[in-house]
């Protein structure tokens, strides 16, 4: 296939470099002219949980460049799916798929506005850990699962074509019919750790180890769980500290995406993943004190840091 990373960061220099080296003709394109030129100089470098390799992919600044691809996969955190949406209008063509990518709530929605709900599936992936070491270098902690799924219901054969894809490049890939199970499940996880490792600077296992941490995070994970029982979302999930643990233990050296962000002067994104847990627990009337909390004071850092 040809696949577009829109949005080619720590998460899509993992997607570009694998299903590059799968033998797609892939395109990274990213607005960090640094990052795209390494890539076209020297290829993309990428070590971790899949080893170490460096693929040569195609890389620009700019999406037409790439012309009209099969697939195209919105890789951007939640804030920059609007703009990474309408640039890749220029690359969606009748039989082009796009996926959407993101952390949290709300990112596939921005995406399926502007080019088509009947355009757009959802993924949402877990135990990465990924980061940017230098321009063309990634690095990922691990990569334990890819989950698939259609805006409007069942499993598709388009659906099960493009877990192919992901699949052809060592990828492993779960298809879902709910879709709200999908992203519910990892939101769990994303607001465990992100906001608290994020106004503690600590690693996944650090925060696990640390009492006073653990009791931020595990009742950030209590309040999205609940909430989403109380939308009467199908998790699959009977304990949700224990769930977490699970899922902190696979990687735990990792710092999460917003924790990167602020480590490299960045907004985060907790508005879509802890501040999204009291927005959507007022419409079910469950109350997210803790998500609240670390909610504000991340904002307050970043506004200290001069980032919002």
């Amino acid at each position: 296939m040809k696949v577009a990373i829109v949005g080619c960061g720590a998460m899509g220099s993992v997607y570009a470099a694998l299903l590059g080296d799968a033998g797609h003709e892939v395109w990274a394109i990213d607005s960090w002219e640094d990052h795209v030129n390494a890539i076209r100089k020297n290829g993309l470098r990428l070590e971790g949980a899949s080893g170490s390799r460096v693929t040569k992919i195609n890389a620009s600044t700019k999406a037409e460049d790439a012309g009209v691809c099969d697939l195209v996969i919105i890789a951007t955190k939640a804030m920059h799916v609007d703009k990474a949406a309408r640039s890749a209008q220029a690359i969606v063509g009748e039989n082009t798929h796009v996926l959407s990518i993101q952390n949290g709530l709300g990112g596939p929605n921005v995406a399926a506005d502007i080019l088509g709900q009947d355009k757009v599936l959802v993924g949402v992936v877990g135990g990465f850990g990924a980061s940017i070491k230098e321009p063309g270098y990634a690095h990922h902690n691990g990569w334990e699962l890819v989950r698939l799924g259609e805006f409007s219901g069942p499993i598709s054969d388009r659906l099960k074509l493009i877990a192919s894809v992901w699949e052809s490049g060592g990828f492993k890939v779960e298809c879902f019919d709910d879709i709200d199970q999908l992203i519910w499940e990892k939101l769990i996880c994303n607001v465990c750790f992100s906001g608290t490792c994020t106004m503690t600077n600590l690693t996944i296992e650090e925060v696990m180890n640390d009492q006073d941490a653990w009791l931020c995070a595990s009742n950030c994970a209590i309040e999205a769980y609940n909430v989403a029982i109380a939308k009467k979302i199908n998790v699959r999930i009977d304990d949700p500290v224990a769930y977490v643990q699970n899922f902190g233990s696979k990687i735990p050296k990792a710092r999460p995406s917003m924790l990167l962000d602020h480590m490299a002067g960045r907004m985060s994104e907790i508005d879509a993943i802890n501040g999204a847990i009291p927005v959507a627990g007022k419409s079910v009337g469950v109350e997210a004190p803790f998500n609240t909390a670390i909610s504000a004071l991340v904002r307050n850092k970043e506004k200290q840091m001069g980032v919002r």
